[in-house]
């Protein structure tokens, strides 16, 4: 299931999809606005086993167009795609054996499409460190609004809290974990994520990702635990480097990370705790939302390298 504006933003998207090995069995659910449907390719979709575009008002914000695109998938597991993931061709394969188990969900293993510099490789860690495809497979106690996998019915029995759950924030793990659902992480399931990889955007994306994941703990919160968190915001950049130190291990032995990555994360962790201050303090962002919007659609716009189609 992807959300999107345009059909061309998500293009290397379905490319990637049209060479999973069980292509005949996928289902495409594109939500997005009335003129999204006569923007389709027939050719580049005629190989999936059903595609079916879900009219929005408007994708923004896209929280409740994601909740949309589930209610209307036919299939018993949904994946919550990106405009900016790009799957191996035995991801989807890995994902359906993989929910043989008692998981609710199944998480992918991530690698980095766009591995230019430190501020690329500091957002994949930052985001989906725990998840590098280099790491183990496991259960895992936290479960992505976005690429991850879900048993439909899972979903669905949230009701009208889904709207809210697909939004940024840990809304979703806060309720399945409330319904005693179990998550996976695979990493034979591997997808490649772009990430902003320019300084400006950089700095821009992060400080909304805190607004934004403060906002939401703002909104369910008591201001007894918002200023608990609120004053406990600086110790957020020691304690996220000091999480992914296994990751930031495994990634060093593959030679796989750039000078400066770990300043990086270190400073990406100081501007989303600055996000998530302000949040505690003033509340949610009316306009956090939308920008963040833009970086969730056309993150190749600053990523600094476009991935190539296939």
């Amino acid at each position: 299931m992807l959300a999107t504006d345009r059909y061309d933003t998500i293009r290397p998207v379905i490319h990637r999809l049209r060479k999973q090995t069980i292509r005949d069995r996928l289902e495409i659910v594109l939500v997005g606005e009335a003129s999204l449907a006569a923007e389709l390719d027939a050719a580049e979709l005629a190989e999936f086993a059903r595609v079916h575009v879900e009219v929005v008002g408007a994708i923004d914000p896209i929280g409740p167009a994601r909740a949309a695109g589930v209610r209307a998938a036919r299939a018993p597991l949904v994946f919550i795609g990106e405009t900016h993931t790009y799957a191996d061709p035995a991801w989807a394969d890995a994902l359906v054996k993989a929910h043989d188990g008692p998981w609710a969900g199944v998480i992918p293993g991530f690698g980095n499409a766009n591995p230019v510099n430190a501020l690329s490789w500091s957002l994949l860690l930052l985001d989906y460190g725990q998840w590098l495809h280099l790491m183990p497979p496991r259960e895992s106690d936290i479960a992505p609004t976005h690429n991850g996998t879900f048993r439909r019915q899972v979903l669905l029995d949230l009701g009208a809290d889904l709207d809210h759950a697909l939004h940024q924030g840990d809304r979703l793990t806060v309720l399945l974990r409330a319904a005693n659902h179990r998550m996976y992480f695979e990493p034979a399931a591997r997808i490649d994520h772009l990430n902003v990889a320019r300084w400006r955007p950089w700095l821009w994306e992060r400080y909304l990702s805190g607004r934004l994941l403060g906002g939401r703990r703002a909104e369910r919160w008591a201001w007894s635990r918002r200023l608990v968190y609120l004053l406990g915001s600086p110790l957020i950049p020691a304690l996220l480097v000091m999480r992914l130190r296994p990751v930031l291990a495994a990634a060093r032995r593959a030679g796989l990370l750039p000078r400066g990555t770990l300043a990086a994360i270190f400073a990406a962790g100081i501007v989303s705790a600055a996000g998530e201050m302000v949040s505690y303090l003033l509340g949610p962002s009316p306009g956090a939302e939308p920008r963040m919007t833009e970086y969730e659609l056309h993150k190749v716009r600053y990523a600094a390298r476009r991935p190539a189609p296939g």
